[in-house]
């Protein structure tokens, strides 16, 4: 199949600045897989946008007035009808105060606002294909700084239906690694990990990879 017959990937861009809108349009239209079919500058504008155009991927600032990323976020994951729509949080800090809190309701991801072009690009069809966008360094420090002091306070209610090794697999998620990665740490195939990871996935009834991390760390799950 030619680049041309392939389906296209669908970009929302929700942001309160319209240069960084412009600047993240013009990039993504340069690619042959990609298009960008709607743009906001606040949460509120981009709701009824998103139903209207159904994007694959949404680029959406953390920070916003009006309604914020992450109230427009919590919106996205409770609107059936919108529930094939991937959000990646942008930020300006690497270690945002809302960052986990994103996470938490379901972003699959989020990139630094200054990430080169190539790696946002990457991004968008890593999270298009079903993948999280969780860079390592980014999530060591947001485990550090919130694993740390949540004690199994709120464990998930399906916890329980997993068997040990899916709880292993999540805890080991939870510690930023790839699947290659556990495989090497566990002496075991990459199939292997990805199946007890997906199991675990649909068990918990987890949107992606990043969320797996926050019910690992919320539960207290740990390697």
């Amino acid at each position: 199949m030619s680049t041309a017959d392939q389906k296209k990937i669908r970009v929302a861009l929700v942001d309160d600045q319209p240069l960084v809108r412009m600047g993240l349009a013009t990039m993504i239209g340069a690619e042959p897989d990609l298009e960008v079919v709607g743009e906001a500058s606040d949460g509120s504008a981009a709701l009824p946008m998103l139903r209207r155009t159904h994007p694959d991927v949404v680029l959406c600032d953390i920070r916003m007035p009006v309604l914020d990323g992450l109230g427009m976020l919590e919106q996205v994951t409770r609107d059936s009808s919108l529930q094939d729509v991937r959000v990646v949080m942008l930020t300006t800090f690497e270690l945002d105060e809302y960052v986990f809190e994103a996470l938490r309701l379901g972003a699959s991801g989020f990139l630094l606002k200054d990430a080169e072009p190539v790696a946002l690009l990457d991004a968008i069809r890593v999270v298009a294909d079903g993948g999280s966008l969780l860079a390592p360094t980014v999530t060591k420090r947001v485990i550090e700084e919130f694993g740390s002091s949540r004690r199994a306070a709120n464990p998930h209610p399906r916890l329980g239906d997993l068997t040990e090794r899916e709880r292993e697999m999540v805890a080991w998620v939870a510690t930023g690694r790839s699947n290659a990665e556990i495989a090497a740490e566990l002496v075991v195939s990459p199939d292997t990990v990805r199946t007890h990871v997906s199991r675990a996935m649909v068990k918990l009834h987890a949107r992606d990879r990043a969320q797996l991390v926050v019910f690992a760390i919320e539960s207290g799950l740990r390697v």
